[in-house]
């Protein structure tokens, strides 16, 4: 194990000893060591430039909507290191320039695995996507559902506010911000009907 991790160990158990749970029990034993490679793995993306994954350019002349949706993802919440997890869904209109598919996925799964912000994250993305593919227009819309509300929530005068509620986030650029009809496609193929999965 590598002494990162040794100190990780140990400080989460220090944590929960503080809290007032002791790891004597058998049940508890590997609990401080599973915790930190869980946070090891959550947070693994922290370091990771996501252009890297827009560096293979493929010419094309196609210059239609292209959409990869429903990339599934999971992420910490920076605020109280919860996970947030869901859905992100990318349209763009290539312009000379497209990239794998799969290098959007890439994208999502590195953007996501650090402590991050959901509208952080969307604007991320796009950024990059943008910077990289210099396409007409590009668009990242992220569904999730975050635990710190739906298992922590909070009191509002008074009241348990504990909710699924689903948050909506999107970041916009060219020709989708600035003209109806391609952003009504894409939000249409999007959302319009189809089943996940």
């Amino acid at each position: 194990m590598k002494p990162r991790m040794k100190y990780a160990e140990k400080s989460v158990r220090e944590l929960l000893e503080a809290l007032g749970i002791g790891s004597a029990k058998a049940e508890l034993k590997e609990t401080p060591r599973r915790i930190a490679d869980l946070y090891r793995d959550m947070t693994e993306g922290t370091d990771i430039d996501i252009r890297k994954f827009f560096k293979r350019i493929l010419p094309t002349k196609h210059n239609e909507l292209v959409i990869v949706k429903n990339i599934e993802f999971v992420s910490m919440c920076e605020h109280h290191f919860w996970p947030f997890f869901g859905y992100v869904h990318i349209a763009y209109i290539p312009q000379n320039k497209i990239v794998g598919l799969s290098k959007f996925i890439s994208a999502v799964r590195a953007v996501s695995r650090k402590p991050q912000l959901q509208e952080r994250m969307a604007t991320e993305l796009a950024n990059v996507i943008d910077e990289c593919l210099q396409p007409k227009g590009c668009m990242v819309i992220i569904e999730a559902t975050h635990t710190c509300m739906l298992v922590g929530g909070r009191y509002d005068y008074g009241f348990p506010a504990h909710t699924s509620a689903k948050t909506v986030t999107s970041a916009i650029r060219g020709v989708f911000l600035t003209f109806e009809p391609p952003r009504n496609e894409a939000l249409k193929l999007i959302f319009g009907g189809g089943s996940r999965g």
